[in-house]
């Protein structure tokens, strides 16, 4: 059985974001495991033929842009879709005409051409399912995992310095993007009530002054006091390391998740996690923890003083375990 992986979110703006993340991290987990007669490639599917694979794999799914075939080349089409976001908060993310009619054909591609589509959490089955009026039984969740180089390192008299900004000593930490569901506004106001240095790591809160804050996308930015707010913007993975492990506590504020995987690599670097409670990051994490209310900053303020530490994971999470469900539900397709 030959099987293509789009490469395309290795190389383009994704490279550095989740989706280029899972991808190269699912590709490495292959290396680990038996394949069983799978041949794996990885194809771009925007410059070649793709006729000569058994399954070819779709690696992200936009719902106002149009990335799937109109005709079904191989003889099984696997479509993975990370989230819905854009579509539960369609004011903050508006679709405009093109993108509705896109979304109409994306919807007919889907049941059309689609033969199985995996995601990573059972909050965005139920998304897809509602959202895209596909059968629940082609849609298979297959959890995502913290990368193995996030761990618990010994600190010592560690000072921290990224870009010539100096990191202090106690700071609560965030990693991610701004975007609506991220809860940002919140999220700073939280920290100046409890009175600790908020860090962020990540290239859009260090460039919101470059931002067109009047955009649907952006527009719950405006008003944000950044004063005392740290924004390193794009930190390196050894950086990022070293992060988890010095900050006081980590903080995912967010409405609402597809998965939240910047939590469990905080708990895997042993940081103290703050969380909001959504259906997502509960089942992710699982029952152990205590979740704060995300739209009373007060309640994150309290969240941030009194964290969650050592808590029980409700399963393993291991970039190995993914491969292999990926491969198996290869296998079934």
């Amino acid at each position: 059985m030959k099987v293509a992986i789009d490469s395309a979110p290795l190389t383009s703006g994704h490279s550095v974001r989740g989706i280029g993340v899972n991808t190269r991290e699912l590709l490495e987990g292959f290396k680990l495991v038996p394949h069983n007669g799978v041949q794996i490639e990885e194809v771009d599917f925007s410059k070649d033929n793709l006729s000569g694979y058994d399954i070819v794999h779709y690696q992200y799914f936009k719902p106002y842009f149009i990335d799937l075939p109109f005709s079904k080349t191989t003889r099984k089409v696997i479509l993975t879709i990370h989230d819905l976001i854009p579509l539960i908060y369609p004011t903050h993310y508006p679709a405009g005409i093109r993108g509705m009619l896109s979304f109409a054909a994306n919807k007919y591609l889907v049941k059309k051409n689609v033969d199985a589509i995996i995601t990573i959490s059972e909050t965005s089955k139920k998304d897809i399912c509602r959202f895209l009026g596909v059968n629940p039984k082609m849609v298979h969740v297959i959890h995502l995992a913290p990368r193995p180089i996030f761990k618990k390192i010994e600190i010592k008299n560690w000072k921290m310095e990224i870009d010539g900004v100096h990191v202090p000593k106690r700071f609560a930490l965030y990693v991610g993007d701004v975007n609506y569901n991220k809860n940002i506004p919140n999220l700073v106001k939280a920290c100046k009530i409890a009175d600790i240095p908020l860090v962020i790591a990540g290239k859009q809160a260090y460039e919101v002054e470059k931002m067109n804050l009047d955009h649907p996308e952006l527009n719950h930015l405006k008003g944000v006091d950044w004063s005392g707010v740290i924004r390193l913007g794009f930190v390196p993975d050894e950086n990022l390391v070293e992060l988890y492990n010095l900050a006081t506590v980590y903080i995912q504020p967010s409405f609402y998740e597809g998965y939240g995987l910047p939590a469990l690599e905080a708990v895997a670097c042993g940081t103290p996690v703050a969380i909001a409670k959504s259906q997502c990051m509960m089942e992710i994490l699982g029952d152990d923890y205590n979740y704060f209310d995300p739209n009373d900053a007060k309640s994150i303020a309290k969240a941030v003083t009194n964290p969650n530490v050592g808590k029980k994971l409700p399963r393993t999470y291991s970039w190995e375990k993914t491969a292999k469900e990926t491969l198996k539900l290869y296998g079934n397709v």
